[in-house]
């Protein structure tokens, strides 16, 4: 049985060295986060779904056999969720989103990682199986996406940098996913979709999830 077990031990930590899960968050301030949900529910109510929102993130990626790596909007913070032994910390850097999530990717194979694939804080349907799918899905595609409902995506994973997949292009639009897809295809990139799950950006959103039935 110890044998048994020092064998699981090695496999453990060959995958930890191989994958990388990135996590994008905004420093949690009023104001600053969650601003279309606070058009309705105010700043500091926005501010409250928030911060469920980042620790139901960082209990998931906690179950995930794989290294961490969260990048901060504005700051990295004294104290934070995310401020643990758990994760290490950095700070965001680009123009626009696609900019940012190509840095933290670059960031992750420029640290030896072999498998990244990168969240944010918006999705209260993750849970660590899809997320084990997500790195699953690169042994045998170059990338893999996770749908969004509202036509983006949750998640997105690979095997080396597609920088086409991220500059020069429109965020927060209802094709953005579809067009993700035609770059790859272009590009003649394998790539996976995961299941669709769902952020919370809107009220609309939050009255659909079970974030609405379950915590409020």
């Amino acid at each position: 049985m110890s044998g048994y077990r020092l064998k699981l031990s090695g496999r453990s930590d060959m995958n930890r060295e191989r994958r990388l899960l990135l996590i994008l968050t905004k420093n949690p301030e009023a104001g600053h986060v969650k601003t279309r949900l606070a058009h309705t529910i105010g700043d500091d109510k926005a501010l409250e779904i928030y911060e469920i929102l980042r620790h139901h993130t960082a209990f998931v990626a906690e179950q995930v056999e794989a290294d961490r790596m969260v990048f901060y909007s504005r700051f990295i913070p004294v104290s934070d969720l995310f401020i643990t032994n758990n994760f290490t910390a950095r700070m965001q850097e680009g123009d626009d989103l696609g900019e940012r999530m190509l840095h933290a990717i670059k960031c992750g194979f420029g640290c030896g990682y072999h498998h990244v694939v990168l969240i944010g804080t918006d999705c209260y349907e993750l849970k660590p199986t899809i997320l084990e799918d997500a790195f699953s899905a690169l042994d045998g595609s170059e990338t893999v996406l996770g749908p969004a409902t509202d036509g983006g995506f949750y998640l997105i994973g690979m095997n080396r940098a597609i920088p086409e997949l991220f500059l020069d292009r429109q965020w927060s639009t209802p094709d953005v996913l579809q067009k993700s897809i035609a770059i790859l295809q272009q590009l003649d990139t394998a790539y996976e979709l995961l299941s669709e799950l769902s952020d919370i950006d809107t009220f609309d959103d939050l009255k659909k999830s079970t974030l609405w039935t379950n915590k409020l």
